[in-house]
């Protein structure tokens, strides 16, 4: 059978048909020249429906199709992705994708030839700016890799019909065509080249307003995450005015139908979505509630990663993890950046992973889903808890936090849970538990720590490679510098971590923050000890910051700063100080070479502090005996 080329398809495409994939022959190929931007070379295309003819232009990830042969003069192919846009008034196919269907055939029906002459055939495509907005797109397809049919088969590939818009937008006309409704589209399908798209997704997350202030004056931005039946996720941002009219309407759960946004490159400092892309909505754009509930769109989409994998990742990672809650801590509140109260709780979470980590809530997390755990673990029911979209950090080891985006599940009714549940419940309860927060085990740390003498730091070149060295030493506190120990920091919050700047006092009597830029009554007293710690290999300095330097000093650093400062009792002081040396420590260090002014300094600074038991260090030195007498 003779191959037949799809009807009336320049026409559709023209129109801005959004279902077609037609069926076309090559009947010219040029090359014009290469872009402006990359110096790549452009392939442009006549090609025909068998009764119209139009040039397009062949994407330069295509080129291989030409220069290979796979595409020629005579070509049947098939159009499974591109875009229709005006280049100075001419309509232009730009082909995205294609699939060879007849590698060379005789010219099929009585095309006629296109008006313009040989030379302005061969100009160069003009730039992305002279392009007006594309009327359509192809659905987005990998790259195809199957072969062509041999030469002289003849074949009929399954080809949609023609475009036709809903019956009562026919014969009105192209501006009516226009305004028919735009097709539902899978969010994975979604890219900037297109026109009118629409995609139906059920709200997952939804972030609270927040305002900022820049060059262009104050505003406030707000978002919310969609995942639709293909699981696809993208996260839509509204700003200002747009905020206004969304806020109240969006709800979490919820299914939309939501189209005319815009199209822009994620930001992945502040989204963890897998997709390239974020919808900005605008003011034509469309929110409808779908009143009907859609069983094909999940309420939620799960990536879980066991908690001893928090351990490898990255600082700052989104993550998934699921667990049991052991242990719940009373909230606290803190005082955010802006002069409002907020409150910080946090929990431990463990799995049949054998490692277990520390959890903190902020904000609302802490009162509602907090108090409900603190409830639970208190009547000595230890719930299951999946966290999505916890935020990883690094400090004294590993953590998970919660930020605007995130969700906690208490009790879910998914496989993971039921899993979890059954294994707690079967001995997992007692199962011991390796924290990778911080070293809970009395005098000797976690099973997995490093230990080392003092010595080794230098001898081994700790703290010299690209990521800071971790070792626990068991050291003695030989001298403790009292010239700067302790410093005047802000107690106002920056997001979920509180600012800690040095502040200054103000001729006011109040203290000022350079960098929140607000004055307050009272500061905070933070640590920066420097001391000198030294066992029987030698000696070296260390800096204790904060929870370290109470350890080390047995108080608060505001009662050492107000004895010596403003009750300038130096005697008592000097006591004070003398009465925290020589005693002895299991010190966590991070070790990590730092450049001040082209200058290497190891930096060693001491991140938990624990008495020794000496049972357990006992127990620790008789294996090494033993070991080092099976050698």
């Amino acid at each position: 059978m003779p191959v037949t080329l799809t009807p009336n398809a320049i026409a559709a495409i023209n129109t801005g048909d959004v279902n077609l994939k037609p069926l076309l022959q090559v009947l010219d190929i040029r090359l014009i020249g290469k872009t402006q931007e990359r110096g790549q070379e452009r392939y442009r295309l006549l090609i025909s429906d068998g009764v119209s003819a139009q040039h397009a232009m062949l994407a330069v990830q295509l080129n291989d199709r030409v220069k290979s042969g796979r595409v020629e003069k005579g070509s049947i192919v098939q159009l499974t992705d591109y875009i229709c846009s005006d280049v100075k008034g001419r309509r232009l196919t730009i082909v995205l994708n294609m699939e060879t269907i007849v590698p060379q055939s005789e010219t099929i029906g009585n095309p006629p030839m296109s008006a313009e002459s040989d030379t302005e055939f061969q100009k160069p495509l003009p730039g992305p700016g002279n392009i007006h907005p594309p009327s359509r797109v192809g659905s987005v397809e990998q790259h195809s890799t199957n072969k062509a049919p041999p030469r002289g088969v003849n074949i009929t590939p399954s080809v949609q019909p023609a475009y036709q818009p809903p019956p009562s937008y026919r014969n009105h006309g192209p501006i009516m065509k226009n305004e028919a409704p735009a097709r539902i589209i899978p969010i994975a399908a979604l890219n900037p080249y297109q026109g009118r798209w629409a995609i139906k997704a059920r709200v997952t997350a939804k972030g609270d307003i927040r305002r900022y202030n820049n060059a262009k004056g104050d505003g406030k931005v707000f978002s919310f995450d969609l995942l639709d039946s293909d699981g696809g996720e993208i996260r839509i941002t509204c700003f200002n005015a747009v905020v206004d009219r969304f806020f109240d309407v969006i709800e979490v759960g919820k299914v939309y139908l939501i189209s005319k946004g815009s199209l822009k490159p994620a930001q992945k400092n502040f989204n963890h979505l897998k997709n390239e892309w974020e919808i900005f909505l605008e003011s034509a754009s469309t929110v409808e509630l779908c009143p009907d509930e859609d069983g094909s769109i999940p309420r939620q989409q799960f990536s879980f990663h066991p908690i001893g994998d928090v351990e490898k990742a990255e600082n700052n990672a989104i993550l998934d993890i699921i667990g049991v809650v052991t242990s719940v801590n009373p909230s606290v509140p803190i005082l955010r950046k802006n002069g409002m109260e907020t409150h910080r709780r946090t929990l431990n979470l463990k799995d049949d992973s054998g490692k277990a980590v520390e959890v903190t809530l902020w904000g609302e997390f802490c009162n509602r889903d907090g108090r409900e755990l603190e409830e639970m673990v208190g009547s000595a029911f230890y719930p299951v808890l999946a966290i999505k979209a916890g935020k990883v950090s690094d400090f004294s080891g590993k953590s998970v936090g919660t930020i605007s985006s995130t969700q906690l599940f208490i009790n879910p009714d998914f496989p993971e849970a039921q899993k979890l549940r059954n294994w707690f419940d079967h001995g997992g309860k007692d199962t011991a538990s390796s924290s990778i927060s911080r070293d809970n085990m009395p005098g000797g740390g976690s099973r997995n720590e490093i230990r080392k003498v003092v010595s080794q730091i230098k001898e081994e070149g700790l703290g010299r490679s690209d990521k800071p060295d971790w070792v626990t030493v068991k050291a003695t506190i030989a001298f403790i510098k009292t010239d700067s120990f302790c410093y005047t920091a802000c107690p106002l919050m920056i997001g979920d971590k509180q600012c800690n700047k040095k502040v200054t006092r103000t001729g006011t009597n109040m203290w000022l923050c350079d960098r929140c830029n607000q004055e307050f009554e009272e500061c905070d007293y933070r640590y920066l000890l420097q001391v000198q710690i030294q066992d029987h290999t030698g000696m070296a300095w260390v800096t204790a910051f904060q929870e370290s330097g109470e350890e080390i000093m047995g108080r608060p650093a505001k009662q050492l700063y107000t004895l010596k400062h403003e009750s300038q009792n130096d005697e008592e002081f000097a006591v004070i100080v003398r009465n925290r040396l020589f005693h002895q420590y299991m010190l966590k260090l991070k070790i990590k070479e730092e450049t001040y002014a082209e200058e290497h300094r190891l930096k060693m600074t001491v991140v938990k502090v624990d008495t020794v038991n000496y049972t357990s260090e006992s127990r620790y030195l008789l294996n090494l005996l033993v070991g080092s007498l099976q050698v």
